[in-house]
């Protein structure tokens, strides 16, 4: 059985094409280098390389082993980084939640993430229902809202999110917009149902137009987005969802008593553990930046729009 260390010492002699060129770069005596390669073949049967004054060059059978051997060395490296991982704690599953729209806006952001993190597993789930972080349902959850519930958990507020009530450009032309809240009584309205009833969007638009049924209801906010696309009526939606979408009017204008709080929540035992810190530490910069391009991109949207 041969050494790790000489099929290293061959690996760096057919990449650098000589012992010595080797020995610089693995930071050892030429000697070194060429004693470690002849006992590699002779661990093998075989001669792996031609010397001559100009340098060594693969023999067939170097030259057939040598993928194989880069192969294993990329085994090897794959160990010693996951176990550095390990050490930093860097390592393992990281469970997310979120609604759709949030998680689905975050996604590209993960395929950073996992580069920066190899060896973390991110396992997304998407729900518009809260997961009980206190029993493991998941580990970490972004969660909008006015507020949050009193609990133990650990939150960080990272994003405010503004909304308004949308309608689509044919339900514009057919039914017109409101003019001001009272005349939501006239038109048909997309409502909330579950968690999104307790929105203050939602519960703006219950008292300002409170005798009326709305047309139907959706528990998920990309739902929502698509019953207003459809023209079935107005919905309340958050705007950097909506004003990308040029199919899409707002019907009454973002208000700060519209506006939710996003934060990132996690149990108090994880909240310190490097996993979870480096998604933290990683996805609020994220996200304001993905901030700043949606809200340039809505802008593009509305003057296409008004040039149209």
């Amino acid at each position: 059985m041969f050494d790790w260390n000489d099929l290293r010492a061959f690996l760096a002699v057919a990449r650098d094409g000589s012992t010595l060129a080797a020995s610089r770069s693995l930071g050892v005596n030429q000697t070194t280098v060429a004693r470690r390669v002849e006992a590699l073949e002779h661990a093998l049967g075989l001669k792996l390389f031609e010397r001559g004054q100009t340098g060594s060059r693969l023999t067939e059978a170097g030259t057939t082993l040598l993928p194989e051997a880069e192969r294993v060395a990329r085994a090897v490296d794959g160990v010693a980084s996951q176990a550095k991982a390990y050490q930093r704690g860097l390592t393992g599953a990281l469970r997310i939640t979120a609604n759709e729209v949030m998680g689905n806006a975050l996604t590209p952001g993960l395929a950073e993430f996992r580069a920066l993190y190899p060896h973390v597993t991110v396992e997304l789930i998407l729900t518009d229902q809260l997961l009980d972080l206190a029993k493991g349902e998941a580990d970490v959850a972004i969660r909008g809202g006015r507020t949050l519930a009193d609990s133990e958990l650990i939150s960080r507020k990272f994003a405010e999110i503004d909304w308004a009530l949308y309608c689509s450009r044919d339900y514009a032309a057919r039914r017109g917009v409101p003019s001001a809240p009272q005349d939501l009584c006239d038109h048909a309205l997309i409502a909330g149902d579950g968690g999104l009833e307790d929105l203050p969007v939602m519960q703006w638009v219950a008292a300002h137009a409170p005798d009326a049924a709305p047309h139907s209801r959706s528990n998920t906010i990309t739902n929502l987005l698509y019953q207003a696309k459809a023209g079935i009526g107005i919905a309340a939606l958050p705007c950097l969802t909506a004003d990308i979408h040029g199919d899409l009017v707002q019907c009454v204008p973002p208000s700060p008593e519209f506006s939710t709080m996003t934060w990132i929540v996690t149990r108090p035992d994880l909240k310190d553990t490097p996993r979870v810190r480096a998604f933290t530490d990683f996805i609020v910069p994220h996200f304001t930046a993905l901030r700043v391009r949606l809200q340039e991109r809505a802008r593009a949207v509305r003057a296409r729009a008004a040039v149209e």
